[in-house]
């Protein structure tokens, strides 16, 4: 699915292309109305030009008794540009007088008063008293065209600085308006299951006011419910562990006196699922403690290296085949990170645990502290896909085994190295072979020293 781009860069690409596009429709606008007031401009021109001319005009063709005068009037043979030109015809149609840049033959525009207009001309028409003269001063339509060009232009270049600085001033407006947005957004983002600490109100606008309460409403029930589901878990396996503890004794007598008995069999299952439940409520006692007490949370730190030391070496002492565990250590120097030894031995015992239980039982599993500090549990077996790696590290979650376990090694592990800002990767096949899983920790943190 396609993710959406964020509400501060929609405002922004919005509120840009309308108001660019409101400045366009201003200019566009104003050399419409531009272009239509210097057409009336050039218009009253001719008509002012015309007014002026015929007089002069009259006594010239008097001065020739009406005959032609072809003569330019302008000294400089029609070189210099002129805007206006003018024709004086007589009423047969005929040029009397023109000036230097008009064509001797007559302009196509009727002899009737006022305008007329082709592509290529605009042509006023003025008839002297007599109606024996009549007087027909053009403008090329290019003129106009230019004028209205330029002019567009004129208005059209301001436009081209005020859109970016328009850009970005509508960027710095929506970025500090929502600012407080992303603030909230940023604080709700922190919240997790060892963070359900109520949001502070500091600077937050009315508006995101009800949602801040609403969330830190939610928070609060969220805070409620994990602490009696906590305390329900921690106090359940506490009590269950004396009771178990007395039963599975108890259990363990009945097998012996049932020694050579029929009712020694059924007397051995039940010993096998007291054991069960024992291991199960200890292994909720360390998952209420890695929760709700913050075990693996500490000022203090720890030797990686030395805790899967000391955890190798209790397993050698309890393992009937002591060499089925091997550890090694590539690390040159000692390398310490925050958190509890304690907390750490937890995570490296369930870890461990779940390899010796659940690899193949004639291959030896393999607790490596590598040249980098991370920690490696390798175990051989069958090989698992994506999804169901991510499957067993949900609470309760067992894969394709008849080994007993809890399926919550995974989650306490998980719960604990997240505290001492570290987390585990599950990896199948084991690299370089055909099968088996690696369980590797790996701490996010930089060392917090050496010593």
């Amino acid at each position: 699915m396609r993710e959406r781009t964020s509400l501060a860069r929609q405002l922004m690409v919005w509120l840009t292309v309308a108001i660019t596009g409101f400045w366009l429709v201003a200019v566009g606008f104003g050399i419409f109305v531009m272009q239509d007031e210097f057409g009336e401009i050039f218009d009253s021109s001719m008509e002012e030009t015309a007014e002026r001319l015929m007089p002069l005009v009259l006594s010239d063709v008097r001065e020739t008794n009406g005959l032609p005068d072809l003569r330019p009037a302008d000294p400089g043979g029609g070189t210099k540009e002129e805007y206006l030109t003018y024709q004086a015809r007589g009423a047969d149609g005929r040029v009397l007088l023109r000036s230097g840049s008009a064509p001797p033959t007559p302009f196509d525009a009727p002899l009737k008063p006022g305008f007329w207009q082709d592509d290529v001309r605009r042509i006023f028409t003025l008839v002297s008293p007599d109606g024996t003269v009549f007087l027909q001063v053009a403008d090329y339509m290019v003129n106009r065209t230019e004028a209205a060009v330029e002019g567009g232009a004129a208005l059209l270049l301001p436009v081209l600085l005020i859109v970016p600085l328009t850009v970005l001033t509508v960027l710095f407006i929506v970025r500090r308006t929502l600012a407080p947005i992303d603030g909230l957004r940023a604080a709700i983002g922190e919240k997790d299951g060892g963070n359900l600490a109520a949001i502070e109100e500091r600077g937050l606008p009315r508006e995101l006011k009800p949602i801040l309460r609403s969330v830190n409403l939610l928070l609060s029930r969220l805070r409620d419910a994990l602490a009696a589901e906590r305390a329900f878990t921690s106090n359940s396996a506490h009590e269950l562990r004396t009771p178990l503890a007395g039963a599975l004794a108890q259990t363990q007598l009945l097998v012996d006196e049932l020694k050579g008995m029929p009712g020694r069999q059924r007397a051995e299952q039940v010993e096998a699922a007291l054991q069960k439940l024992v291991k199960l409520a200890g292994n909720l006692l360390q998952l209420a403690r890695a929760e709700s007490a913050g075990l693996g949370l500490a000022e203090t730190v720890f030797d990686p290296a030395e805790v899967a030391a000391l955890v190798a070496a209790d397993f050698d002492r309890e393992l009937e085949d002591p060499a089925r565990l091997h550890f090694t250590n590539a690390l040159s120097s000692q390398v310490r990170h925050r958190g509890t030894a304690d907390a750490f031995a937890i995570v490296l015992r369930n870890l461990v645990e779940n390899a010796l239980i659940h690899g193949a039982p004639d291959a030896p599993v393999e607790l490596a502290v590598t040249a980098e500090g991370d920690i490696r549990i390798r175990n051989a077996g069958p090989c698992f896909s994506e999804r169901e790696l991510t499957a067993l590290r949900k609470r309760f979650a067992r894969g394709p085994t008849r080994a007993a376990g809890s399926g919550l090694g995974l989650a306490i592990a998980d719960g604990l190295l997240a505290q001492m800002q570290a987390r585990l990767m599950l990896v199948s096949p084991v690299p370089g072979r055909a099968g088996g899983l690696e369980a590797r920790i790996v701490f996010s943190e930089t060392p917090a020293g050496g010593a």
